[in-house]
């Protein structure tokens, strides 16, 4: 089974940038309860114009993200790993087990609380840190597997995408989104009229991000509109859109992402930071990733098989499918991005982080020992 270029390259890069995330999640949490705590909290937390610098991260640098994303779904869906009902029925049943499930687990500990707008924050994967665990395993992970797990974690961010805009929203400044969706319909005609050259595009772009980020809509969505409008063509290597895809993997795997790790994990943990695990909102965000995920996406992919919505390749069992259910309990990014826009107390915010990493890092072992104990080294699963 081949995969396609740009797929290895998207792998390869999330790959390592999981394990720079892991590093630079150490490293920024070290600091944060070290001796230059006051100063270091504080740098991230410095006003540049009328944001400070993490939010300039949290909604600037993030919509390169999510515009990557959203050229790597794209091409999923045109002539990927899931172009077809068929190859795509088995992770969207996944994903969607792996949104609903751990989301009403939540809402079972939070609903009517002030804390149950929380209820998006397990429902996201953090695909560098998935795919960077799974690829600790080396030549035991079959193709099928590598393929499924991706497929699985970009539908997750397009949930989480759909989840951001209808339920973050708290207010809209209808001037503001008419001028950044005319922006969009104008980039369109633009597709349609097969102006190729990405300038316009990334120039229009910015005006869509401006007019988005003052709309009341969280300027991110800004990136996956973009994405769809710059255009596919073929998708060959001299198309608009993979020429864009494959220039910003490394940026973004290598510089945003581990930027955003740095500056959202700079959490003081105070003397009785345990107590916040026992809190509804925590044991929500536990029971979301760590049990809601795997069970969710075993649960719907096995009924999804069972009805003949969707088939098992053959060099996967269930209990592989489990295994990488809990590595689709990994949240962390996209997690913590959720946990900015549902809250507003930073007490609440900084028990929310510290239960998604520890949620995580147990997601994530739980993976990783248990795809280890089943998978076999394969001598050819890259051809």
């Amino acid at each position: 089974m081949k995969l396609t270029k740009l797929f290895n390259d998207f792998f390869e890069s999330e790959k390592t940038g999981g394990l720079i995330l892991v590093f630079v999640t150490i490293l920024s949490l070290a600091l944060a309860n070290s001796q230059w705590q006051t100063s270091y909290i504080g740098f991230w937390n410095f006003s540049v114009g009328s944001h400070s610098i993490v939010h300039w991260i949290n909604d600037g640098l993030m919509t390169i993200f999510f515009l990557l994303i959203g050229l790597e779904l794209e091409r999923e869906i045109y002539i990927g790993e899931i172009s077809d009902l068929k190859s795509a029925a088995l992770p969207l049943i996944g994903a969607l087990g792996g949104m609903l499930v751990p989301a009403g687990l939540f809402l079972l500990l939070n609903f009517g609380t002030e804390t149950q707008s929380g209820a998006g924050i397990p429902m996201a994967t953090d695909i560098a840190f998935a795919i960077g665990i799974l690829s600790l395993l080396g030549s035991r992970v079959p193709v099928s597997l590598k393929i499924f797990l991706t497929a699985l974690a970009v539908i997750d961010d397009l949930g989480a995408i759909i989840v951001i805009a209808i339920f973050y929203t708290t207010s809209l400044a209808l001037t503001n989104f008419f001028i950044a969706m005319g922006i969009f319909g104008f980039l369109l005609i633009l597709n349609r009229l097969k102006v190729l050259t990405l300038i316009p595009y990334l120039i229009c772009g910015a005006a869509m991000w401006y007019f988005m980020l003052n709309s009341g809509v969280h300027a991110t969505l800004t990136g996956v509109l973009l994405a769809f409008a710059i255009p596919f063509g073929d998708g060959g290597e001299k198309s608009p859109s993979f020429i864009l895809q494959h220039f910003l993997h490394k940026p973004v795997a290598f510089f945003i992402l581990p930027l955003f790790a740095i500056a959202n994990t700079c959490i003081a943990i105070g003397s009785g930071w345990q107590n916040g695990l026992g809190e509804t909102n925590s044991l929500g965000i536990f029971a979301g990733l760590i049990i809601g995920k795997p069970l969710g996406i075993w649960l719907f992919t096995f009924i999804g098989v069972t009805v003949g919505l969707c088939t098992l390749p053959e060099n996967l069992q269930w209990k592989n499918i489990i295994g990488a259910g809990f590595l689709g309990g990994i949240g962390f990014t996209m997690s913590i991005f959720i946990t900015l826009l549902a809250f507003n107390d930073g007490e609440i915010i900084n028990n929310s982080k510290i239960a998604i990493l520890i949620a995580s890092v147990i997601a994530g072992t739980i993976g990783f020992l248990l795809l280890k104990a089943t998978l076999k080294p394969q001598s050819s699963n890259n051809e």
